[in-house]
Protein backbone atom coordinates (compact mmCIF):
# COMPACT_ATOMS: atom_id res chain seq x y z
CA UNK A 1 0.00 0.00 0.00
CA UNK A 2 1.36 3.81 -0.84
CA UNK A 3 1.83 5.97 2.45
CA UNK A 4 -1.12 7.68 1.96
CA UNK A 5 -5.21 7.24 0.11
CA UNK A 6 -5.14 10.43 -2.40
CA UNK A 7 -5.85 9.42 -5.30
CA UNK A 8 -7.12 6.15 -7.01
CA UNK A 9 -4.65 6.95 -10.21
CA UNK A 10 -1.83 6.32 -7.32
CA UNK A 11 -3.27 2.37 -6.83
CA UNK A 12 -2.92 -0.97 -8.59
CA UNK A 13 -5.77 -3.11 -9.82
CA UNK A 14 -4.64 -5.59 -7.12
CA UNK A 15 -4.14 -2.90 -4.50
CA UNK A 16 -7.76 -1.61 -5.18
CA UNK A 17 -8.91 -5.69 -5.11
CA UNK A 18 -7.23 -6.11 -2.66
CA UNK A 19 -9.01 -3.46 -0.44
CA UNK A 20 -12.34 -4.63 -1.22
CA UNK A 21 -11.28 -8.28 0.18
CA UNK A 22 -10.40 -6.81 3.43
CA UNK A 23 -13.75 -4.74 3.21
CA UNK A 24 -15.88 -7.79 2.57
CA UNK A 25 -14.50 -9.14 5.58
CA UNK A 26 -14.66 -6.36 7.49
CA UNK A 27 -18.62 -5.77 6.86
CA UNK A 28 -19.37 -9.45 7.40
CA UNK A 29 -18.19 -8.98 11.05
CA UNK A 30 -19.92 -5.82 11.62
CA UNK A 31 -22.88 -7.95 10.01
CA UNK A 32 -22.81 -10.45 13.07
CA UNK A 33 -21.40 -8.11 15.40
CA UNK A 34 -17.68 -9.51 15.72
CA UNK A 35 -15.59 -7.78 17.18
CA UNK A 36 -12.90 -6.25 14.95
CA UNK A 37 -10.73 -4.57 17.01
CA UNK A 38 -7.87 -4.23 14.89
CA UNK A 39 -6.90 -0.67 15.18
CA UNK A 40 -7.15 -0.31 19.05
CA UNK A 41 -5.58 2.15 20.42
CA UNK A 42 -4.95 4.30 16.96
CA UNK A 43 -6.31 7.50 16.65
CA UNK A 44 -7.21 9.62 13.54
CA UNK A 45 -7.76 13.72 12.93
CA UNK A 46 -10.94 14.05 10.67
CA UNK A 47 -10.21 17.99 9.20
CA UNK A 48 -13.21 19.14 7.71
CA UNK A 49 -13.33 22.40 5.61
CA UNK A 50 -16.63 21.15 3.80
CA UNK A 51 -19.36 19.77 6.42
CA UNK A 52 -20.45 16.24 5.58
CA UNK A 53 -22.96 13.84 7.41
CA UNK A 54 -22.09 10.65 5.77
CA UNK A 55 -18.32 11.44 5.36
CA UNK A 56 -18.48 12.19 8.95
CA UNK A 57 -20.35 9.59 9.96
CA UNK A 58 -19.21 6.78 8.24
CA UNK A 59 -15.03 7.80 9.35
CA UNK A 60 -15.90 7.84 12.73
CA UNK A 61 -18.06 4.86 13.38
CA UNK A 62 -15.80 2.68 11.42
CA UNK A 63 -12.90 4.08 13.44
CA UNK A 64 -14.68 3.01 16.57
CA UNK A 65 -15.39 -0.21 15.09
CA UNK A 66 -11.96 -0.76 14.44
CA UNK A 67 -10.92 -0.20 18.08
CA UNK A 68 -9.47 3.47 17.55
CA UNK A 69 -10.72 6.93 18.17
CA UNK A 70 -11.48 9.60 15.66
CA UNK A 71 -11.31 13.54 16.80
CA UNK A 72 -13.57 15.92 14.24
CA UNK A 73 -12.22 19.20 13.69
CA UNK A 74 -14.35 21.33 12.12
CA UNK A 75 -13.77 24.51 9.63
CA UNK A 76 -13.47 26.66 12.60
CA UNK A 77 -11.15 24.60 14.25
CA UNK A 78 -8.77 24.52 11.88
CA UNK A 79 -9.15 26.94 9.16
CA UNK A 80 -6.74 25.15 6.66
CA UNK A 81 -4.53 27.20 4.46
CA UNK A 82 -5.93 30.26 6.09
CA UNK A 83 -5.51 30.53 10.05
CA UNK A 84 -2.35 28.06 9.65
CA UNK A 85 -0.32 26.56 6.86
CA UNK A 86 -1.16 23.16 5.46
CA UNK A 87 2.40 21.97 5.85
CA UNK A 88 2.48 23.08 9.67
CA UNK A 89 -1.13 21.69 10.41
CA UNK A 90 0.31 18.29 8.65
CA UNK A 91 3.95 18.20 10.93
CA UNK A 92 1.54 18.93 14.06
CA UNK A 93 -1.17 16.51 14.04
CA UNK A 94 1.40 14.03 12.86
CA UNK A 95 2.53 13.99 16.25
CA UNK A 96 -0.31 13.53 17.82
CA UNK A 97 -2.22 10.44 15.48
CA UNK A 98 -2.03 7.77 13.29
CA UNK A 99 -3.93 8.82 10.92
CA UNK A 100 -5.64 11.88 9.37
CA UNK A 101 -8.79 12.27 7.43
CA UNK A 102 -9.40 15.53 5.00
CA UNK A 103 -12.65 16.99 3.51
CA UNK A 104 -11.34 19.88 1.77
CA UNK A 105 -11.84 22.08 -1.02
CA UNK A 106 -8.23 22.34 -3.02
CA UNK A 107 -6.81 19.15 -3.96
CA UNK A 108 -3.83 21.33 -3.67
CA UNK A 109 -4.06 21.59 -0.15
CA UNK A 110 -4.53 17.77 -0.19
CA UNK A 111 -1.20 16.72 -1.92
CA UNK A 112 0.46 19.32 0.59
CA UNK A 113 -0.77 17.82 3.57
CA UNK A 114 -0.11 14.01 2.13
CA UNK A 115 3.31 15.81 1.46
CA UNK A 116 4.09 16.93 5.00
CA UNK A 117 2.40 14.57 6.81
CA UNK A 118 4.73 11.84 8.38
CA UNK A 119 1.52 9.55 8.89
CA UNK A 120 -1.65 8.33 6.63
CA UNK A 121 -3.40 11.05 4.75
CA UNK A 122 -7.00 9.53 3.48
CA UNK A 123 -8.92 12.32 0.62
CA UNK A 124 -12.43 12.39 1.90
CA UNK A 125 -13.49 14.82 -0.81
CA UNK A 126 -11.59 17.35 -2.80
CA UNK A 127 -13.11 19.84 -5.32
CA UNK A 128 -11.23 17.44 -7.98
CA UNK A 129 -11.63 13.88 -7.00
CA UNK A 130 -13.56 11.71 -3.84
CA UNK A 131 -12.08 8.41 -4.06
CA UNK A 132 -13.67 6.85 -0.74
CA UNK A 133 -16.94 7.54 -2.66
CA UNK A 134 -15.78 5.68 -5.86
CA UNK A 135 -14.42 2.78 -4.64
CA UNK A 136 -17.43 2.40 -2.20
CA UNK A 137 -19.63 2.92 -5.83
CA UNK A 138 -17.68 0.41 -7.50
CA UNK A 139 -17.62 -2.50 -4.54
CA UNK A 140 -21.93 -1.72 -3.99
CA UNK A 141 -21.53 -2.58 -8.17
CA UNK A 142 -19.64 -6.06 -7.49
CA UNK A 143 -21.49 -6.65 -4.61
CA UNK A 144 -25.51 -6.58 -6.52
CA UNK A 145 -23.90 -8.24 -9.82
CA UNK A 146 -21.41 -10.76 -8.70
CA UNK A 147 -18.73 -9.26 -10.56
CA UNK A 148 -17.54 -6.93 -13.09
CA UNK A 149 -17.36 -8.07 -16.20
CA UNK A 150 -18.68 -6.53 -19.27
CA UNK A 151 -19.49 -3.47 -16.80
CA UNK A 152 -21.13 -0.25 -18.59
CA UNK A 153 -21.21 2.82 -15.97
CA UNK A 154 -23.20 6.26 -17.12
CA UNK A 155 -22.80 8.85 -15.40
CA UNK A 156 -24.76 11.96 -15.96
CA UNK A 157 -24.39 15.56 -14.86
CA UNK A 158 -21.85 18.02 -13.84
CA UNK A 159 -18.68 16.53 -15.07
CA UNK A 160 -17.26 17.12 -11.22
CA UNK A 161 -15.05 15.39 -8.76
CA UNK A 162 -17.38 12.51 -8.41
CA UNK A 163 -16.97 12.41 -12.56
CA UNK A 164 -13.31 12.67 -12.54
CA UNK A 165 -12.95 10.04 -9.45
CA UNK A 166 -15.20 7.36 -12.11
CA UNK A 167 -12.55 8.78 -14.93
CA UNK A 168 -9.69 7.89 -12.65
CA UNK A 169 -11.42 4.60 -11.52
CA UNK A 170 -11.54 2.82 -15.16
CA UNK A 171 -8.19 3.56 -15.59
CA UNK A 172 -7.53 0.74 -13.46
CA UNK A 173 -10.85 -1.27 -13.66
CA UNK A 174 -11.87 -2.38 -17.16
CA UNK A 175 -15.17 -0.98 -17.69
CA UNK A 176 -17.32 0.85 -20.46
CA UNK A 177 -17.57 4.57 -19.03
CA UNK A 178 -19.80 7.12 -20.35
CA UNK A 179 -19.59 10.55 -19.03
CA UNK A 180 -22.54 12.88 -19.60
CA UNK A 181 -22.73 16.72 -19.20
CA UNK A 182 -23.69 19.84 -21.08
CA UNK A 183 -21.23 21.69 -23.14
CA UNK A 184 -18.67 23.41 -20.59
CA UNK A 185 -19.55 21.09 -17.93
CA UNK A 186 -17.04 17.84 -19.07
CA UNK A 187 -14.36 16.86 -16.22
CA UNK A 188 -10.61 17.51 -16.05
CA UNK A 189 -9.28 17.09 -19.61
CA UNK A 190 -6.20 15.72 -17.94
CA UNK A 191 -8.32 12.66 -15.99
CA UNK A 192 -8.98 11.91 -19.60
CA UNK A 193 -5.54 11.83 -21.08
CA UNK A 194 -4.56 9.50 -18.00
CA UNK A 195 -7.47 7.18 -18.37
CA UNK A 196 -7.06 7.07 -22.79
CA UNK A 197 -3.37 6.45 -21.87
CA UNK A 198 -3.87 3.51 -19.28
CA UNK A 199 -6.04 2.00 -21.96
CA UNK A 200 -7.61 -0.37 -19.96
CA UNK A 201 -11.36 1.31 -20.61
CA UNK A 202 -13.71 2.94 -22.86
CA UNK A 203 -14.37 6.25 -22.27
CA UNK A 204 -16.44 8.18 -23.87
CA UNK A 205 -17.85 12.11 -23.22
CA UNK A 206 -21.27 12.57 -24.86
CA UNK A 207 -23.93 15.42 -24.15
CA UNK A 208 -26.84 13.27 -25.08
CA UNK A 209 -28.26 11.44 -21.95
CA UNK A 210 -30.71 9.30 -23.96
CA UNK A 211 -27.36 7.76 -26.10
CA UNK A 212 -25.70 8.12 -23.12
CA UNK A 213 -27.66 5.61 -20.82
CA UNK A 214 -28.40 3.14 -23.64
CA UNK A 215 -27.48 -0.44 -22.80
CA UNK A 216 -25.99 0.88 -19.29
CA UNK A 217 -25.86 -1.32 -16.07
CA UNK A 218 -25.01 1.43 -14.03
CA UNK A 219 -27.07 4.86 -14.15
CA UNK A 220 -25.22 7.41 -11.83
CA UNK A 221 -25.55 10.88 -10.93
CA UNK A 222 -25.11 14.10 -8.30
CA UNK A 223 -26.11 17.64 -7.67
CA UNK A 224 -25.47 20.18 -10.09
CA UNK A 225 -23.76 22.53 -7.81
CA UNK A 226 -21.43 21.14 -5.64
CA UNK A 227 -20.34 22.82 -2.07
CA UNK A 228 -18.94 26.69 -3.14
CA UNK A 229 -21.06 26.54 -5.90
CA UNK A 230 -24.75 27.60 -4.36
CA UNK A 231 -24.65 31.09 -6.21
CA UNK A 232 -25.12 29.18 -9.43
CA UNK A 233 -27.33 26.73 -8.24
CA UNK A 234 -29.86 28.53 -10.54
CA UNK A 235 -28.02 28.80 -13.72
CA UNK A 236 -26.94 25.57 -13.38
CA UNK A 237 -30.44 24.17 -12.51
CA UNK A 238 -32.12 25.60 -16.16
CA UNK A 239 -29.02 24.10 -18.56
CA UNK A 240 -28.67 20.87 -16.08
CA UNK A 241 -32.86 19.77 -16.30
CA UNK A 242 -32.60 18.00 -19.51
CA UNK A 243 -29.72 15.32 -17.42
CA UNK A 244 -32.48 14.89 -14.93
CA UNK A 245 -32.27 10.96 -14.31
CA UNK A 246 -36.42 10.38 -13.98
CA UNK A 247 -38.28 6.91 -15.33
CA UNK A 248 -38.50 8.34 -18.62
CA UNK A 249 -35.10 8.29 -19.11
CA UNK A 250 -34.28 5.16 -17.30
CA UNK A 251 -36.85 3.66 -19.98
CA UNK A 252 -33.60 3.88 -22.38
CA UNK A 253 -31.27 1.65 -20.11
CA UNK A 254 -31.26 -2.13 -19.17
CA UNK A 255 -33.68 -2.84 -17.68
CA UNK A 256 -32.67 -4.66 -14.49
CA UNK A 257 -30.02 -0.67 -14.54
CA UNK A 258 -29.16 -0.18 -11.27
CA UNK A 259 -29.67 3.44 -10.21
CA UNK A 260 -26.68 5.29 -7.83
CA UNK A 261 -25.92 9.00 -6.59
CA UNK A 262 -23.58 9.60 -3.82
CA UNK A 263 -26.18 11.39 -2.00
CA UNK A 264 -27.29 14.56 -0.46
CA UNK A 265 -29.79 14.42 -3.60
CA UNK A 266 -31.77 17.04 -4.68
CA UNK A 267 -34.88 15.24 -5.08
CA UNK A 268 -37.03 16.80 -8.14
CA UNK A 269 -33.53 18.25 -9.27
CA UNK A 270 -31.09 16.07 -10.42
CA UNK A 271 -33.07 13.11 -9.59
CA UNK A 272 -36.82 12.15 -9.23
CA UNK A 273 -38.18 10.51 -6.13
CA UNK A 274 -39.99 7.33 -7.89
CA UNK A 275 -36.12 6.45 -9.49
CA UNK A 276 -34.48 7.31 -5.57
CA UNK A 277 -37.22 5.62 -4.28
CA UNK A 278 -37.23 2.22 -6.81
CA UNK A 279 -36.78 -0.96 -6.36
CA UNK A 280 -33.39 -0.21 -9.30
CA UNK A 281 -32.24 1.92 -6.47
CA UNK A 282 -28.47 0.86 -5.00
CA UNK A 283 -28.23 4.57 -3.81
CA UNK A 284 -28.47 3.74 -0.10
CA UNK A 285 -26.72 0.49 -0.21
CA UNK A 286 -23.18 2.53 -1.66
CA UNK A 287 -24.27 4.98 1.50
CA UNK A 288 -23.30 2.16 3.85
CA UNK A 289 -20.48 0.78 1.72
CA UNK A 290 -18.88 3.93 2.59
CA UNK A 291 -17.62 2.84 6.05
CA UNK A 292 -16.74 -0.74 4.95
CA UNK A 293 -14.68 0.35 2.51
CA UNK A 294 -13.42 3.87 4.66
CA UNK A 295 -12.70 0.84 7.41
CA UNK A 296 -10.38 -1.49 5.07
CA UNK A 297 -8.20 1.63 3.67
CA UNK A 298 -7.91 2.58 7.22
CA UNK A 299 -6.37 -0.86 8.36
CA UNK A 300 -4.01 -1.30 5.10
CA UNK A 301 -2.95 2.36 5.60
CA UNK A 302 -2.00 1.57 9.15
CA UNK A 303 -0.90 -2.13 8.74
CA UNK A 304 -3.41 -3.42 10.79
CA UNK A 305 -5.22 -5.38 7.51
Amino acid sequence: MNKDFVSIADYSREEIESIFELTAELKAKTKKREEHHICKGLTMSMIFAKPSARTRISFETGMYQLGGYALYLSPNDIGIGKREAVKDIARVISRYNDIIMARLFSHDHMLELAEYATVPVINGLTDYNHPCQIMADIFTVKEHRGNLNDLKITYIGDGNNIANSWINLAAKLPMHLVICAPGGYEPDKATLDFAAQAGLSKVEVLANPVAAVKDADVVYTDVWASMGQEAEAAERRKIFMPYQVNSELMKHARKDAYVMHCLPAHRGDEITDDVVDSKQSIVFDEAENRMHVQKAVIARLLGRG
